[in-house]
């Protein structure tokens, strides 16, 4: 680490906080079954300050997966279900005419919506109409709501998780690639396996499930924030992201399956974002320096909603992932 920050981090302070993610992930362990790395990645989302992109069918404990996560970490929870008639001061807030009882004066207030929250599951966000899709962009990116001309902030940390349901098309509005490129990871949430299933079943069907235990308050996690910024990355390996990301532009790159499958590469954003989230990753796994590794495990979720696949792509069944592993595979760092 630089030497500033090796002055703002001593040791101690450092071990008590990354204990402190084994035990978010363990507490998120005794609610959710299996499902090891989608809490890894949502974790890394979290400590990385970014949002996620959930992916996954229906009843595979997506939106339990997030509350586990809030109250592990005592934040506060709000979910919203997007539908088509959803409107964006619905999301966002609205103002209200309140009388003084008093001097019978009528005044505007500003009612804040549920985005005034720390943790916002927005439950199939591709089911809302673009205009109510584009009401989370200045929360999502700034932090902060603007109504009537006056910025409202939102609280900290503040952590969106919007799902997707990737088969049933039938009235949904797709994301805009503006809003996609605002979620840090896409996190895509696959069947358990067969024993993981049963314990499911088995859990599920009795009296009910206990809350996931409080490891972790805010403000170990805002510390936490703030100490994955500091994590050092050679320069080396911000070259190699720099690299990755720029092979996924099929105008500049070399790698055969980007040239053929590619309709639009990630923008400077992802670069922005692969490096964040293999800090954390870093991090979590109690480094204080960022590997190679960290690069290449954080690569498709940081790029799989960032890189357009062309027709060609598409017809011929390959997948972004086939596409992401192939350059993985090609582009290499300068001290391999």
């Amino acid at each position: 680490m630089p030497e500033h920050d090796a002055q703002a981090w001593n040791e101690k302070d450092i071990a008590d906080l990354t204990a402190k993610i084994g035990a978010l992930k363990a507490s998120m362990s005794t609610v959710i079954v299996g499902q090891d790395q989608v809490i890894e990645s949502l974790v890394i989302c979290l400590l990385a300050g970014g949002h996620a992109l959930v992916e996954g069918v229906p009843g595979l404990g997506k939106t339990l997966l997030v509350k586990s996560l809030a109250q592990a970490t005592d934040l506060q929870f709000r979910r919203v279900q997007f539908t088509p008639d959803l409107m964006p001061s619905d999301i966002v807030g609205t103002e209200i005419l309140e009388e003084n009882q008093t001097t019978r004066q009528r005044l505007f207030r500003f009612q804040p919506g549920p985005v005034f929250t720390q943790v916002l599951l927005a439950d199939e966000i591709n089911r809302a109409p673009p205009k109510t899709q584009s009401a989370l962009l200045e929360a999502m990116q700034e932090r902060a709501v603007t109504f009537g001309g006056v910025t409202h902030g939102l609280p900290k940390p503040f952590f969106v998780l919007a799902t997707q349901n990737p088969i049933e098309q039938a009235g949904t509005y797709p994301l805009p690639e503006a809003q996609l490129d605002r979620f840090l990871l896409r996190i895509d949430v696959g069947y358990p396996t067969e024993d993981e299933e049963m314990m499911m079943v088995s859990r599920t069907t009795h009296a009910g499930l206990a809350d996931a235990p409080q490891v972790m308050d805010v403000d170990s996690l805002l510390r936490l924030q703030k100490l994955v910024r500091d994590i050092e990355i050679g320069e080396h390996l911000l070259r190699y992201a720099t690299r990755l990301v720029r092979a996924t532009r099929p105008q500049e790159s070399h790698v055969a399956a980007v040239i053929k499958h590619v309709g639009w590469g990630a923008g400077p954003r992802a670069g922005q974002a692969l490096v964040l989230a293999a800090k954390a990753r870093a991090l979590m796994h109690n480094r204080l320096a960022v590997t190679r590794d960290d690069i290449g495990a954080m690569l498709l979720p940081v790029l799989a909603h960032r890189v357009l696949r062309n027709f060609e792509a598409e017809a011929d069944g390959v997948a972004i992932a086939d596409i992401l592993l192939a350059l993985r595979a090609e582009i290499r760092a300068d001290k391999d």
